[in-house]
């Protein structure tokens, strides 16, 4: 095995496109931050250090976990083939890999809070310690573990849950040491556009996923009423920003400017309606470049003028 053989499995099990993802919700926070003046680049990096990190983490326990579990092993899964399921990885090199995954990512988290011990105090240091390491257990056990929780169809929320208000208003909080409200708009809305991301990849693997006894919300719903589902969140996903503008950035007028990525993800949804199975896998990445590029532009967009 020459060494891009050798090498792509391991890209492919890190999933890059899901990295837009854990990039967004940091690059939201510290948007936020900057409009209150707050913006610290070191912390913003660290951040994005360990938030990148987590995902590479949950990326690959999921790798690993739905080979454990016979998820891939059906012939039924419609996304591209685990690095595990493939062969070219084996468990035991996964869980290595895993291992020091956790490591680098736990290092990478204390020195960020380490950074701050003197400008937050110990008592939020112990907090956020606490969120770290269930932030830690999270990507863990999406699909590894004798109840994974990502198959009794509590992806979701958790994906809503740490890429959302965890990832944006703990972004937030770390640069401008400040508890408001400021940040809840955004954070709800970065949310449920990483549950839009999970419910395409989870409408896509519908058939699989059941004969798999993986009851994701869209296993539960059953496709068509999964797409009313997705439109539900797109709609209150659209209010959470404009809400936030209307607040705290009404004028002027181009402060709005980021609204132009609602055409796209209104493209995106009207697709979605008619696809499913296999077809819908492009828009994974596609519903995650338009998350991402939200939160670039709602950043840029509420800091000017």
């Amino acid at each position: 095995m020459n060494f891009t053989d050798h090498i792509l499995p391991w890209i492919s099990s890190f999933r890059p496109r899901t990295l837009f993802l854990a990039t967004a919700g940091v690059i939201l926070g510290s948007g936020l931050a900057l409009h209150v003046e707050k913006l610290d680049i070191t912390t913003a990096l660290l951040t994005l250090s360990t938030a990148l990190l987590l995902q590479l983490l949950s990326n690959l326990a999921n790798d690993l976990g739905d080979f454990v579990k016979g998820t891939d092993r059906t012939g039924g899964r419609l996304g591209p083939m685990r690095s595990v399921q493939s062969g070219k990885i084996t468990p035991l090199q996964m869980k290595k890999t895993i291992a020091v995954t956790i490591l680098i990512t736990m290092v990478s988290g204390l020195v960020l809070l380490l950074r701050l011990f003197h400008k937050i105090g110990l008592e939020v240091i112990v907090l956020f310690l606490i969120v770290g390491a269930l932030s830690l257990l999270s990507a863990l056990f999406y699909t590894l573990g004798k109840r994974p929780y990502g198959y009794k169809g509590w992806g979701d929320f958790f994906a809503f849950l740490f890429f959302g208000p965890i990832a944006v208003v703990g972004s937030y909080y770390l640069q401008a040491q400040t508890v408001d409200y400021r940040a809840i708009l955004p954070s709800i809305g970065m949310g449920l556009i990483s549950a839009m991301i999970l419910n395409v990849n989870n409408m896509r693997d519908i058939e699989n996923d059941a004969l798999s006894n993986k009851r994701t919300i869209a296993v539960r719903l059953g496709l068509k009423k999964a797409k009313r589902y997705h439109t539900t969140m797109t709609i209150v996903m659209f209010g959470c920003f404009v809400a936030y503008s209307l607040i705290y950035a009404s004028s002027p007028w181009y402060r709005f400017g980021y609204i132009v990525v609602y055409a796209f993800q209104l493209i995106i949804l009207s697709q979605i309606f008619k696809k499913q199975g296999a077809s819908l896998d492009p828009y994974l990445r596609k519903t995650a470049l338009s998350g991402f590029l939200l939160a670039v532009l709602f950043s840029v967009c509420v800091n000017v003028g």
